[in-house]
């Protein structure tokens, strides 16, 4: 269902009468408001328009503004054709849309064919096209078409000459990509031309019928087609002369289309501010033609998750393109440009969206009007008589822009933050989550490690220990131990030496020596969890957790979970989500490698999801936001296993980890675990040079050469690379993981092995992709359904 309530969708003729009757009784203060609204936008645009006519930035324009399901604002503006005559702007005028043709018609075709289950939008586009199979594309997405990440050049080569839609579309199934696909974002019009055909493909009809009959009809677009009738030429502007000196008036002015005929993917509609505005109401509220969750779709983030251009399904969302939205208008909302002087943009937090269509190329190219854009989206917002409500709204999209695991999220590149963890909560509040009683004080059992110290550096352990009321009975340690230095199976029982209590290994070989004993847990009140965790699915701190949230049940004891800083931050969920049915020690359910929580929202999930259903009480953190990286917390590092020693190895963790089960170090045994990967058979140069020929986000890859003090290969001379990180906002480590996986399957096929790969990756599907060489961006990119989904259940348990 859509987030924003349906409203009644007036005609813009009805609409503007409306706006000047103070309708009786009940809608009287709405009717008010409305005449506010048009009162001060005229005021603030006028004068806008009037100018940049005046200065000549444009020949003329329609402005048209929706809000609150009504049209406000609806003005003509200069001139429609300067030459061969002079002829007034008329709000009714048709304009060539340019690129609009590609979010409204052609990606809301391509969305019906999604919609009726025609077409997925993580099929590669050679299922529906096979000739587009050659020179490399044969793994190319719908959906990277859709929001230009396919990699392809921008446009069809106009050097030579050549006419014709068959000549087009055996230029289009030529080409060969510019950049990896899933790399870059490059705003092409080759991939909508060939979204194009493939609407043609797979429907049996050509692309101007299929969105006059599934998209224009049915919504009662009258002045909306691909070449215009002769009947329209007086009511269409005119653009500017071609080859021949003919002004284009009618013709598509594109020239890739025009030698396509008139009728292309990218280019070709033609419309007016009024069907516009039909248009961009049925994208608010309506469901016409396509379901909400359709529309949803196509107007939130698409590309790539760790790409810092945010494209929705043909629609341009935050990216160098998004100049129209103006200063005020927040990363939520959307909308496109066309090259001959039109633009939209939507707004679904404040129910507004904004037409401008301009003659900007009339008579002889003209200039650029993205300034003009801009100050329009500015002074419309300033010129809404905004609620208190639409304001607080606005102003929190502004802040937050997307949810977590997009790259307009919560988050900050760095801050100097005072976080408090759990324990500095629980000893604020005088430990009351543990309900202390002198006269009987409560029997804690502890689990934590090395990282569990408050903000003066005094373990867990001695706080409890010594505070009012309370007795600590049982220590529980997790891998590695209870110092967080051993990096063994056999790690036995003893007792802190400081405080005497008993400690009890919760790790072994087995799985009955990593879940506590049922007999200790019947001599305790409460069980407390103390564990820095790095945010990563197979680091084990995570299932110990869920083990003993199974064993208070099974004890009838409450469990209190002391919250810590995620390292990694919330804002980010990447990587596979672990196949059902395979839940073991390195994965406690079905998460992804990355999944951007705290250990006490896991606490949470684990608990219901699970079926657990313990008693579970989870003392917050106060402080830290979901956008912080350790560093951002003012929070002491302390490693929190022996070969996890920086944030930056935390970092590259979800990666490099991931593939440490296969026959490659990755760097255990040097100074620099988790930063290098390499074997003897790794030539460093060749490795280093295949990576970075990928283009991948927010790393680089340096050639080097190291020889491990232990682990796989001790002693041994390894070729490999060092992984700079450049960005690690920009980093989707668990695809860099499987692009590493990839390119040393590629390059050594008699050496490396896959075959341990699974075991922490965890998806059955992946690893059945990757030995068939499927690109590693493709495989990427079919994860993408599980993590959706996966967000949609982790929603319900995030804190912070």
């Amino acid at each position: 269902m859509s987030p924003f309530p349906q409203r009644l969708h007036l005609s813009v003729n009805t609409a503007l009468i409306f706006m000047f009757v103070l309708a009786p009784a009940y809608g009287q203060r709405t009717s008010v408001r409305r005449i506010a609204d048009s009162q001060k936008l005229h005021a603030v645009l006028n004068p806008i328009m009037e100018k940049a006519v005046a200065d000549h930035e444009i020949p003329g324009a329609v402005l048209l503004i929706g809000h609150n399901g009504r049209v406000v604002y609806r003005k003509a503006f200069g001139w429609r054709s300067l030459e061969p005559m002079r002829e007034p702007m008329t709000a009714d005028t048709v304009f060539d849309l340019a690129s609009l043709t590609k979010c409204i018609a052609t990606a809301t075709s391509v969305m019906k064919l999604v919609q009726d289950g025609r077409v997925r939008l993580n099929d590669p586009v050679a299922k529906y096209l096979p000739e587009f199979a050659q020179n490399g594309k044969q793994d190319i997405t719908v959906r990277e078409m859709l929001t230009h990440y396919s990699g392809l050049a921008p446009d069809l080569d106009l050097s030579v000459p050549w006419l014709g839609r068959d000549t087009a579309f055996t230029m289009a199934m030529q080409q060969t990509p510019a950049n990896p696909p899933g790399s870059q974002f490059v705003y092409s019009d080759i991939n909508f031309e060939v979204l194009g055909f493939l609407v043609e493909k797979v429907s049996g009809v050509p692309l101007n019928d299929f969105a006059e009959r599934y998209i224009f009809h049915p919504l009662g677009m009258k002045h909306t087609t691909f070449l215009p009738p002769a009947a329209w030429k007086l009511l269409i502007a005119p653009t500017q002369y071609d080859e021949q000196g003919e002004m284009l008036r009618g013709v598509v002015h594109d020239p890739t289309a025009r030698r396509m005929g008139g009728v292309a993917g990218h280019a070709g509609l033609f419309s007016t501010a009024d069907d516009l505005a039909i248009f961009a109401e049925e994208v608010l509220h309506g469901s016409r033609i396509l379901s909400r969750e359709c529309i949803e779709k196509m107007s939130t983030p698409q590309q790539p998750a760790n790409a810092p251009s945010l494209r929705g399904l043909g629609w341009d969302i935050d990216s160098p393109f998004s100049s129209n939205r103006g200063e005020f208008l927040p990363a939520g909302s959307f909308g496109h440009t066309g090259f001959t002087g039109t633009s939209t943009w939507i707004d679904p937090t404040t129910d507004t969206y904004i037409i401008l269509l301009a003659n900007a190329v009339h008579p002889r190219g003209g200039a650029s009007i993205v300034s003009l854009r801009s100050r329009v989206a500015t002074a419309v917002v300033e010129g809404l008589a905004l609620t208190s409500s639409e304001e607080q709204k606005l102003r929190l999209a502004r802040i937050t822009g997307y949810n977590e695991s997009l790259m307009a999220a919560r988050r900050f590149d760095q801050r100097n933050g005072n976080v408090k963890s759990g324990i500095d909560v629980l000893e604020a509040n005088a430990f009351r989550e543990l309900h202390p009683d002198r006269l009987h004080p409560v029997r804690i059992g502890l689990v934590t490690n090395q990282t569990a110290v408050d903000a003066r550096g005094v373990r867990t352990a001695d706080v409890l220990a010594h505070a009012p009321g309370l007795h600590l009975a049982a220590v529980f340690s997790p891998e590695h131990g209870v110092e967080g230095k051993l990096d063994t199976t056999s790690i036995g029982n003893a007792r802190d030496s400081a405080i005497g209590a008993p400690i009890y290994s919760v790790y072994g070989e087995t799985d009955a020596q990593r879940r506590p004993d049922p007999a200790i847990l019947a001599g305790l009140d409460v069980i407390v969890y103390d564990i820095a965790d790095v945010g990563v699915r197979f680091y084990t701190y995570e299932t110990t957790m869920g083990y003993f949230l199974e064993a208070a049940v099974r004890a009838g004891k409450p469990i209190v979970v002391l919250d810590r800083p995620n390292p990694l931050t919330g804002a980010f969920v990447q990587g596979p989500v672990a196949d059902a049915g395979r839940e073991s020690f390195v994965g406690y359910w079905q998460t992804p490698i990355r999944h951007g929580m705290t250990m006490g929202e896991l606490a949470r999930m684990f608990n219901t999801e699970r079926g657990v259903h313990a008693n579970l009480t989870v003392v917050t953190m106060e402080g830290w936001q979901r956008g912080d990286w350790f560093d951002s917390t003012g929070i002491e590092w302390i490693n929190p296993s022996p070969n996890m020693r920086s944030l930056t190895q935390a970092t590259l963790y979800p990666g490099t980890g991931m593939i440490e089960n296969t026959n490659i170090s990755v760097g255990r045994g040097t100074d620099t675990p988790f930063e290098v990967v390499g074997a003897p058979w790794v030539v460093p140069s060749d490795l280093a040079r295949y990576l970075n020929a990928r283009l991948l986000g927010g790393v680089r890859f340096v050639p080097l050469t190291f020889a491990p003090a232990s682990s796989i290969f001790a002693g041994q001379k390894c070729g490999g690379v060092n992984i700079f990180v450049t960005d690690r906002n920009a980093l989707d480590a668990p695809e860099m993981g499987l692009e590493i996986a990839s390119a040393l399957h590629q390059l050594y096929p008699d050496h490396y092995k896959l075959a341990g790969l699974d075991t922490l990756m965890v998806n059955q599907a992946a690893f059945d992709a990757l030995i068939q060489g499927e690109d590693p961006r493709r495989i990427a990119d079919d994860w993408r359904p599980a993590l959706e989904q996966f967000q949609k259940t982790r929603a319900k348990y995030l804190i912070y």
